[in-house]
């Protein structure tokens, strides 16, 4: 891919990158048709970066046959209107595979899923993202960072290696370090994405952030793009009122060590009649107490 079309691929990871949910059906399979609705509402709602397999969207939680079901949906329902960038990890022949199938769906660039696994070096984190870079030299590919113990230096020689490495997810809940590994991986290099959402966007934004993941955005897209608009122009004060507006809903996801993350996004959809509540395990249902808070929050949204 050129250096043009890296830049269209960096440009829409500068803004809100929305990570769908996965609606359920009754019977437990994926259903396409409310998957389908909900990228529309995203779509007519302004939004042009998704990303189809994220957390929000229980990657987890999906057999391979799923995510490449979810991954074809989302590339067919947005078409030109979105960019999109799939996420991939699991084993790294798994990884590689769906990176390629991405590319054969058309999508601009891939997300690497933090590597779960109880031993991983930063040598072995490196030459992980190495492989799947090289895999698919076309996309962009885009390192989503959980892990406090990785230094920037050791980012900063995987971009070296791989001119397609051209964004980062950044979840690492301290703006401090977020600000420090930064500007040790290459400020200007990369696009940084505050991979937090909205509660940690406006501190990671003044310390080098141009987009934003979010799970919010399912919900409520206006609400999402208002603060994306107000950091956009360095209106910090405007940008944390919006922080005010979410943050019942924000601390109810992450309450319980994040337990109930998709849960409570997926119960405020179920209150407008958009999708089933339903998670799959390891996530679980929401207490009947929080469903009313919930669903309070998302009427007031939708009005």
């Amino acid at each position: 891919m050129s250096g043009v079309a890296f830049e269209t691929q960096r440009a829409a990871l500068a803004g809100v990158v929305a990570i769908p949910v996965t609606p359920f059906a009754a019977d437990g399979s994926v259903d396409t048709g409310a998957h389908r609705a909900l990228l529309r509402r995203l779509l007519d709602g302004g939004i042009t970066t998704l990303t189809p397999n994220g957390n929000t969207g229980e990657f987890y939680a999906l057999t391979p046959e799923e995510r490449r079901l979810v991954a074809e949906t989302t590339a067919d329902e947005a078409g030109d209107r979105a960019a999109i960038l799939v996420g991939v990890g699991h084993d790294l022949p798994t990884a590689i595979a769906s990176a390629r199938h991405a590319r054969d769906l058309g999508a601009g660039m891939v997300m690497v899923h933090q590597p779960v696994h109880p031993y991983v070096s930063a040598a072995g984190w490196a030459e992980y993202h190495r492989a799947v870079a090289e895999a698919v030299p076309e996309l962009g590919v885009v390192p989503y960072i959980r892990d406090e113990r990785l230094s920037g230096a050791r980012l900063a020689e995987l971009a070296g290696h791989c001119p397609n490495v051209i964004g980062v997810k950044y979840a690492v809940p301290d703006a401090a370090r977020f600000a420090a590994f930064a500007r040790d991986a290459g400020l200007d290099r990369l696009v940084w994405v505050a991979g937090l959402a909205e509660p940690y966007a406006p501190a990671y934004f003044s310390a080098g952030a141009t987009g934003f993941t979010s799970g919010l955005v399912n919900v409520a897209p206006a609400v999402s793009l208002n603060m994306l608009e107000a950091l956009r122009t360095g209106d910090y004060p405007a940008a944390m009122k919006v922080w005010e507006q979410i943050r019942p809903f924000e601390e109810l996801r992450a309450a319980h060590g994040s337990a109930d993350n998709v849960t409570v996004v997926k119960e405020a959809l179920a209150a407008l009649g958009l999708c089933r509540r339903d998670v799959r395990p390891p996530s679980g249902p929401l207490p009947e107490g929080e469903r009313a808070e919930v669903a309070a929050i998302a009427a007031g949204w939708s009005l």
